[in-house]
């Protein structure tokens, strides 16, 4: 069984309504793109930001600017109008883990997909914001983002950490491309989250999105995928689609690498309850 759990209905545009992309057209787009393409288990996974409830849990300026939606009216459409699978992506807040779980309690989510996309207040994957600006050497930005990888994957609110390694967004892996890649074995900065995602058991992402970003390599890279597979971690596939063309994508190197390393089998959610399920 192939699935696409890390799925946005919206686009990134900060202008973008939810009327338009909260639809049953919009939705049919997908399931289209998902049945070309063989994957029977879709869900969508909409980034917490998007919505006003997110400022009770961080007032970060960019999580402010796109607050505009609800989230129970998402819940709603997407339990009471689809046949999706109901996910939310839920950005790690250190220090908001108890208002984090509060929200993600009170609702009926199929799964919770945990990410990582700032380190205290700097973005590791956009312009605004970004870290990299912040007098911060490559290697403690790395060393810090993989400390709160772990610290995501321990703290229990999560059932599947997405893109694992993000912070090589920018660096693709030729040697000397860019400066936001340390050099040297980079197994040293995965160790601490490859031993937090074993202590947890927490499924980690194989996603394809990255081979449509800068870094032009899936998440995550192979050396840290075979350490999370040499950890026991189960292994959820996803693609990051924000528009129906992405579902799927890349999905033959994806399976290719997985089967390299001997992976028959994905993970399923249904109300926060895990199973696994062969490939086929």
């Amino acid at each position: 069984m192939l699935t696409d759990y890390h799925v946005h209905l919206r686009t990134d545009d900060l202008d973008a309504s939810a009327a338009e992309h909260y639809a049953h057209d919009n939705v049919a787009r997908y399931r289209e793109a998902a049945s070309e393409r063989g994957i029977a288990e879709l869900g969508v996974a909409e980034h917490i930001y998007r919505f006003e409830q997110a400022l009770e849990i961080w007032r970060h300026p960019f999580w402010e600017q796109y607050a505009t939606d609800d989230l129970d009216a998402y819940c709603a459409f997407v339990r009471d109008r689809t046949d999706l699978r109901l996910g939310i992506e839920m950005d790690f807040v250190a220090g908001a883990e108890d208002r984090t779980a509060s929200m993600l309690e009170a609702r009926d989510f199929d799964y919770v997909v945990g990410s990582v996309h700032f380190i205290r207040d700097g973005a590791v994957d956009m312009d605004d914001y970004s870290v990299w600006g912040s007098g911060r050497s490559t290697e403690e930005i790395w060393r810090r983002y993989f400390q709160t990888i772990a610290e995501s994957a321990t703290c229990g609110l999560f059932d599947i950490l997405a893109h694992p390694d993000l912070v090589k967004y920018w660096s693709p892996a030729e040697p000397g491309k860019d400066a936001r890649r340390p050099e040297g074995d980079l197994r040293f900065y995965y160790e601490p989250a490859v031993e937090a995602i074993a202590d947890s058991g927490v499924a980690v992402e194989v996603s394809t999105a990255g081979l449509r970003k800068p870094v032009e390599e899936m998440y995550p890279a192979p050396a840290f995928l075979e350490m999370c597979l040499e950890a026991g971690a189960p292994l959820a596939l996803s693609s990051d689609a924000h528009r129906p063309e992405d579902i799927g994508a890349d999905y033959d190197r994806a399976l290719e690498l997985l089967s390299s390393f001997g992976v028959g089998e994905l993970c399923v959610f249904e109300h926060r309850a895990r199973r696994l399920e062969a490939i086929g």
